[in-house]
């Protein structure tokens, strides 16, 4: 596959490299001995020195060999004494709208910390505004140094038949993306009973990726690791971030898949399957690193990919092997090899200099040879973004919400009625069902805060007057008050759950209004409030800003009595009607492993 996310093609310059290699013209850049990490031998190589020319590697200087002979009078001369010299680091799956901030705010937050480049699934914002909405983010994307490549959406809407979107993206779209410049691959194949079942967009959506050369990523929830993974396996699809066990892990390794392995904000997977996997002794070759969902707030507190790497050291994974994972697996898996992923001859010389090799804090950051990072700051800047009208209007509900919207009537006398809820879990994307009894006062269901049984209710957002809204409980969560937001996967309908339908109310009409976001209510005051106007999941402000918003929001759940980590992102995913076992869409409950409806009423 033809790279364009280098300065200069491989093909324009290497006639200059072989020159520089030789002495025989000056470098543009020297870093001077520096302690390399080879992540091509997985060694450590004591005082290298690498010559930079034309955005590569033109020149490595081992074991007594020195780049002087590149050095001329305009060379920029870097002493990395005592420093670590890494390939740059690639998040193998994410998504920028988990940031909350566009594209360009996003390079800025993370390539201090050493992140060169992401493999970008966008089908937050192709869910609400389509392949439109993904050419807007890119525009943004391109004014960065940050390598933002692009997986199409494969799953918009996420599963059909279950759920109202703002858009779809289907086959032929997937094939008019594969020419784009900006794509590397199809993004996260959640729709895998559509792949079980030979659904023809489905198949053709995958079909269209194969025929251009470009893999398939995938999702498997399943839990048959026999006939279903293979058949999953046998598709096309190569790839997982979807595994909560070690047994899961090896299971898709063993079918050839590369393994993702996740640390995101709230999807806490590593400790769950690292250490074993580390004491098997199993090739990791094939395993890669990746954050899913990254909040604001954990990046600008604690990193990026370097945050995973020193989570990965802490779990007992040898610090090259980890890098490993995030550099040349990363960059081998996607068909960018002979670009990126190691700090060798030819490759584009896309560097971090790290202070120590475990802490993996990043002194320096180089992309394309271009020193982009400092010290924690990042050397570039970009005006704010204007983003087109069509992806800040967004708040489509056709009514104003109030306390009697959220009455849920039915047939049965007052006293108590046995209901199906969502039961959250801790740290992760699955949810179980539960079977609950819930008041029932004037004819109507009610919440039972005391019992941490919580109503929900998903919102409609793009159809206006001809949009439906469905009800349903939830547990696990332990507030007080009330809480909404338009961050609810993959549809981004409005989700509002609470102990009272004065506060949802409330915190639905406050999101309406503002153009969408996340807010916390409680007993008729809004306690904190995250504005996204960008299609309800982005802000349009600093990623400092939003990351000080969302701290105040998290601190509003801790006073509501939720201790939950990054309860928004476990709330957001209630509506994924692809992860089991029971979701919420604005249609109802869906059983996410039979993926059909569910009545609310269990009597």
């Amino acid at each position: 596959m033809i790279n364009k996310f280098c300065k200069v093609p491989l093909w324009e310059c290497n006639d200059r490299l072989v020159r520089v290699a030789q002495g025989e013209e000056p470098a543009d850049t020297v870093i001077r001995h520096a302690r390399l990490v080879s992540v091509t031998t997985h060694e450590i190589l004591e005082d290298a020195d690498i010559a930079i020319a034309s955005g590569r590697v033109a020149y490595l200087g081992l074991e007594g060999h020195t780049a002087e002979h590149c050095i001329g009078e305009a060379t920029t001369v870097i002493d990395a004494h005592g420093l670590y010299a890494a390939p740059g680091l690639i998040d193998t799956h994410m998504h920028i709208e988990s940031s909350m901030v566009g594209p360009s705010e996003f390079a800025r937050g993370v390539v201090p910390h050493g992140t060169v480049g992401v493999y970008a699934d966008p089908h937050e914002v192709a869910n609400v505004r389509g392949l439109a909405g993904v050419r807007a983010m890119w525009d943004d994307a391109g004014r960065t140094p940050l390598k933002t490549m692009l997986t199409t959406p494969s799953c918009v809407p996420a599963t059909r038949g279950v759920e109202d979107t703002g858009s779809s993206i289907d086959a032929a779209q997937v094939a008019e993306t594969m020419m784009w410049d900006e794509t590397v691959g199809l993004g996260e194949m959640m729709n895998f009973p559509g792949i079980l079942g030979c659904d023809k967009n489905t198949m053709d959506e995958v079909r269209e990726t194969l025929k251009a050369d470009r893999p398939v990523t995938g999702h498997y929830v399943a839990p048959d690791m026999d006939r279903g993974l293979c058949a999953y396996v046998a598709a096309g699809v190569t790839s997982c971030h979807e595994s909560g066990t070690f047994d899961e892990v090896l299971a898709k390794l063993r079918m050839g898949m590369y393994v993702q392995l996740r640390q995101g904000s709230a999807w806490l997977n590593l400790p769950g399957y690292l250490p074993q996997l580390v004491a098997s002794g199993v090739d990791t070759s094939r395993c890669l690193l990746c954050t899913d969902d990254s909040h604001p707030h954990t990046i600008v507190s604690d990193g990026h990919m370097d945050r995973v790497l020193r989570e990965c050291v802490r779990l007992g994974l040898d610090p090259v092997t980890a890098l490993q994972m995030c550099t040349i697996n990363a960059a081998t898996y996607l068909g960018l090899g002979l670009d990126m992923g190691s700090v060798t001859p030819g490759k584009c010389a896309d560097i971090v200099l790290f202070g120590d090799l475990g802490a993996f804090d990043a002194r320096m950051v180089f992309i394309d040879g271009d020193l982009v990072a400092q010290d924690g700051e990042a050397l570039f800047e970009v005006e704010p973004y204007q983003w087109p009208r069509f992806m800040t209007n967004t708040m489509n509900l056709g009514m104003r919400v109030t306390p009697e919207t959220f009455r849920i009537p039915v047939d049965k006398p007052d006293g108590k009625c046995k209901v199906r809820a969502i039961s959250v879990i801790s740290g992760d994307t699955l949810t179980h069902e539960a079977a609950v009894e819930v008041p029932v006062v004037d004819g109507a269901l009610c919440a039972d805060g005391e019992r941490d049984i919580l109503k929900a209710c998903v919102f409609d957002r793009h159809h206006g007057a001809a949009g439906t809204h469905a009800f349903g409980f939830v547990t696990g969560f332990g507030i007080h008050g009330a809480l909404a937001q338009t961050v609810s996967h993959d549809a981004h309908n409005l989700l509002v759950m609470g102990d009272n339908d004065e506060d949802m109310a409330l915190a639905a009409q406050t999101l309406a209004e503002c153009g969408g976001g996340e807010v916390a209510v409680m007993d008729g005051q809004v306690l904190a409030l995250v504005e996204l106007p960008v299609c309800g999941l982005m802000s349009d402000g600093r990623i400092e800003e939003v990351a000080a918003q969302v701290g105040r929001a998290e601190e509003a759940w801790k006073t509501m009595g939720c201790d939950l980590p990054s309860p928004f992102m476990t709330m957001g995913v209630m509506s994924l009607a692809v992860v089991p076992n029971l979701r919420l869409t604005n249609r109802g409950y869906v059983n996410a492993v039979t993926f059909e409806q569910e009545p609310l009423l269990l009597e």
